[in-house]
C-alpha cells in the first residue's frame, strides 16, 4: 500500500498546497505495481480533518483513509460519515485504517474495533506511544508488548483483516541480521500481518519477512489436500506425515495458503504437485 502523507510530515502552511497535490495524483492512473492508494489525514482532534477529506474525495483512485491519533469511536465514525455523503464514485469501498499511538487508545481498543464496517486495518504507532507513556525504546521492544498483543488479538477477534506493527528506525541495515529483520520476525511470530517502512530500502525486506516461506506454503498445502481427502473417506482425525492433525490446524493451513495466493506465490502449482504424494489418510 502506497501512503501519501498530510499530517506530520507536512507544515501548516503547506497543508492547502499539499492536499492539492495529493488530489492531483490521486486522479492520475495508477503507478505500476501500486494496488492500493491511502492517505493519512490530519487527527480529528486538530480540526484539519475535514478539509482534507473534502480535497482528496474529488480524486478517483483514493482506496483508503488512514486516520492518525485515534483515541475513541468517534474518530474512525467522523470519517466514516464524511465517506458515507461525499460524491466519490467509490464511497462504499474506501476503507479505513486506524493509527493507535496512546495508552487510551490502547484501553479503549475494543470499542475503536466495533466503530465502523469500513475499519480495515489497525496501525501500532509506537514513536508516539512511547512519548505518551514517557517510555524509552530498546531494541528488544518489550516496554511495547502488552501494546502490540492487545492490537493483534483485538484485529483477530473483530475480524479485521490487518494488524500492522511499529516502524523500524534504522531504516539503513537491511541485511539477514539487521534490526528490520529481527523486527520483522518477531512481528510476524506475534501475529502482525505487515509492518509499516519510512524508507524504500525497507519494502523488499518486509515483504520477504511477512510471506510464509515455500516451504511453508508446502506444508499447509500438504494438510489441505489430506483433509479433502479425510472428508471424502469420511474421517474425522486423520495423520499426516507421522503427526495427528486436527481442525485448528487445517484452519492455520489455510490462512498460510490464503496469504500466499495474496503475495503472488503460485499455489495451483504447488497443490498439483503435491496431490500425488500425499496418502491417504
Amino acid at each position: 500500500m502506497s501512503t501519501y502523507d498530510l499530517e506530520d510530515s507536512v507544515t501548516v502552511s503547506s497543508k492547502p498546497a499539499a492536499r492539492s497535490h495529493i488530489r492531483e495524483i490521486l486522479s492520475l492512473p495508477r503507478a505500476h505495481g501500486i494496488r492500493e492508494q491511502a492517505v493519512r489525514v490530519n487527527s480529528i482532534g486538530t480540526g484539519l480533518a475535514l478539509d482534507d477529506l473534502t480535497e482528496v474525495l474529488k480524486a478517483p483512485h483514493l482506496d483508503t483513509i488512514v486516520v492518525p491519533k485515534v483515541e475513541s469511536p468517534a474518530d474512525v465514525t467522523f470519517v466514516a460519515n464524511v465517506l458515507d455523503h461525499s460524491n466519490h464514485p467509490n464511497k462504499t469501498g474506501i476503507k479505513i485504517i486506524a493509527l493507535l499511538e496512546s495508552a487510551r487508545a490502547i484501553m479503549d481498543i475494543r470499542s475503536i474495533c466495533a466503530s465502523s464496517p469500513r475499519l480495515s486495518g489497525l496501525v501500532f504507532a509506537a514513536e508516539d506511544f512511547a512519548l505518551d507513556l514517557s517510555l524509552t525504546r530498546s531494541p528488544s521492544l518489550t516496554e511495547f508488548l502488552f501494546a502490540r498483543q492487545t492490537i493483534v488479538a483485538a484485529a483477530r477477534a473483530y475480524n479485521i483483516p490487518s494488524a500492522i506493527d511499529l516502524v523500524c528506525t534504522e531504516y539503513k541495515d537491511t541485511s539477514d541480521a539487521g534490526a528490520l529483520a529481527r523486527e520483522c520476525k518477531e512481528g510476524a511470530a506475534m501475529g502482525f500481518n505487515g509492518k509499516q517502512v519510512i524508507h524504500p530500502g525497507q519494502v523488499e525486506r518486509v515483504q520477504v519477512m511477512f510471506l510464509p516461506s515455500v516451504e511453508r506454503v508446502r506444508g499447509a498445502v500438504r494438510v489441505l489436500v489430506a483433509d479433502r481427502k479425510a472428508e471424502e473417506q469420511g474421517r474425522g482425525s486423520w495423520a499426516l506425515d507421522g503427526k495427528m492433525v486436527d481442525a485448528p490446524v487445517v484452519g492455520a493451513s489455510r490462512r498460510v495458503v490464503e496469504k500466499a495466493e495474496l503475495g503472488g506465490i503460485d499455489v495451483g502449482k504447488i497443490f498439483e504437485e503435491e496431490k500425488g504424494t500425499v496418502p491417504d489418510s
